[in-house]
């Protein structure tokens, strides 16, 4: 039974920060487009964007060691952290521009001021971080790094993790002040407030079961009501897929060319949460150390405070592990019914260059609690297993397709936007950096998807980016204005007038 057809200019699939940030895009650029969103769930940003499933770091490349390679020469490469880190100051401008607006509130109840620190031990690795701090330390987005290999002045830094360790190889980190720490959950419900309180029309419980093309080159979507069953039709112009592990079927449904020979491979993973205050208190900083050898990207260890609902919190993780589900509340088939016959012989490819890390997976989920507490004692030397419980946080999908330099089925760490040669649709599709870098990876589909409107556009892009279409590297004097905007927009500006101050000091 069919009970409601409706037309509409977008359609937006999935209710986390991904169209979230599309939708608040486009209602700025273009306020009288129709926007429809469709949700399976109860409400918005409940899958990835959740604030229990993702890290929250606000990846600015601040402390991620994976972004800044070892060159075979010895020397660092710091291009990916500079990508990354740009990316990140167009979300902070972006969202400045919806606080200094009133269309969004009380930014403290998503972003907070905290300390980003890399850590490691070892000679080697000490070595490492001294190459890496000198190589970040002289470029102007990160201004104010700080480097010790002293146990004293660590032990001001972190103490929870100097107590009680035994000193037997070097050590050392790097902090950065100007970190933030990013509640995307709450980010993504306030930005879903907004846009309903803007006519945007919001549907939870509503599952896109399929889609296909008409004949005026718009979209149909078969969309199911969870709440009765009956089953409505939608068409737009214009369809995003923002339904994090969701993305990828759905693709797969719209049939479009570039949505083949694309696979995806599911990684699942666990936080370790401290219930205990005392033990909470002692910590104020996200710290990242180095992954194992063998390891993901998405497993680099690291002990952080979050602030979930207004409370300080203190997680270590993640510790990687394989479900064939796609989504946290998805299915045990989502694996296996994405192998079509266009992408088989790529799923295989990839099958057989990552039995490493399907056997590194394998090895993380049958870790025991016991297990998994030693390696949080590299951490913190004297924790209890009584003061920790385990968190499954959200599901990732990696990307796998056929590239140049990878061959057949090489596996993509990132995240990645298919979308059709006439740009009618889009999907997002990956993981990490994701929603730190949400603004950018937007605007790319913006680029991509629209691009006879991006001239006329350009004014309101630059007003609510000042930065669009600049090079930061090259105007390190626009870097310092964004830095200061933006910290008293989003409320972090104590932390970086501290920052400033002992800066000038150490001049």
């Amino acid at each position: 039974m069919s009970n409601r057809q409706t037309k509409t200019d977008v359609i937006l699939i999935g209710a986390g920060i991904m169209s979230a940030t599309l939708g608040a895009l486009l209602k700025e650029l273009v306020p009288d487009w129709k926007i429809t969103v469709f949700e399976k769930l109860a409400s918005a940003g409940e899958e990835s964007s959740n604030e229990w499933n993702n890290a929250g770091t606000g990846h600015a490349a601040l402390c991620e060691l994976n972004y800044t390679v070892e060159k075979p020469d010895g020397s660092i490469d710091i291009s990916k952290a500079i990508n990354v880190n740009e990316q990140f100051q167009d979300s902070r401008q972006f969202w400045s521009y919806l606080v200094n607006n009133n269309l969004i509130r009380n930014p403290q109840d998503f972003i907070k001021p905290l300390p980003h620190m890399s850590y490691v031990h070892g000679e080697q690795n000490v070595k490492f971080l001294k190459k890496r701090f000198e190589a970040l330390s002289n470029n102007p987005l990160f201004q104010g790094m700080e480097f010790s290999d002293n146990p004293e002045k660590l032990m001001e830094w972190i103490p929870l993790m100097l107590k009680d360790r035994t000193l037997n190889e070097p050590i050392a980190a790097t902090k950065i002040d100007s970190g933030t720490d990013v509640n995307f959950g709450a980010l993504s419900r306030m930005l879903f407030d907004h846009l309903k309180s803007n006519n945007v029309d919001i549907n939870y419980n509503h599952s896109v079961d399929n889609m296909k093309r008409t004949s005026d080159g718009s979209w149909d979507l078969k969309v199911r009501n969870l709440d009765n069953g009956s089953v409505e039709h939608h068409t737009a112009k214009f369809v995003f897929i923002g339904a994090g592990g969701g993305s990828l079927h759905l693709l797969q449904k719209s049939g479009i060319p570039e949505g083949k020979r694309i696979g995806g491979f599911p990684v699942s993973g666990l936080f370790m949460v401290c219930n205990n205050p005392d033990i909470v208190e002692q910590h104020h900083a996200k710290v990242y150390g180095k992954a194992s050898v063998g390891a993901p990207p998405m497993s680099v260890p690291h002990l952080d405070t979050r602030f979930i609902d207004n409370k300080k919190s203190l997680l270590f993780g993640p510790f990687a592990g394989f479900s064939p589900k796609f989504l946290k509340t998805g299915s045990m088939f989502d694996l296996i019914t994405s192998v079509k016959p266009n992408n088989v012989i790529t799923m295989l490819a990839s099958g057989a260059k990552n039995i490493p890390l399907t056997k590194y997976l394998i090895q993380q989920v049958m870790l025991s609690k016991e297990k998994r507490m030693e390696e949080l004692r590299e951490f913190v030397p004297n924790a209890k297993i009584e003061d920790w419980d385990i968190v499954i946080a959200g599901q990732r999908v990696q990307v796998i397709k056929d590239t140049v330099e990878g061959g057949k089925g090489t596996l993509q760490f990132g995240t990645e936007v298919v979308s059709a040669a006439d740009g009618s649709i889009a999907a997002l599709l990956g993981a990490s950096p994701g929603a730190s870098t949400a603004v950018s990876v937007m605007l790319k589909v913006l680029k991509k998807c629209f691009p006879q409107h991006i001239k006329e556009w350009e004014p309101k892009l630059k007003e609510m980016i000042p930065s669009y279409g600049v090079s930061l590297m090259e105007n390190p004097e626009l870097i310092d204005e964004i830095h200061t905007s933006t910290a008293r927009a989003l409320g972090l500006g104590e932390n970086v007038q501290l920052q400033r101050e002992r800066e000038t000091v150490s001049v």
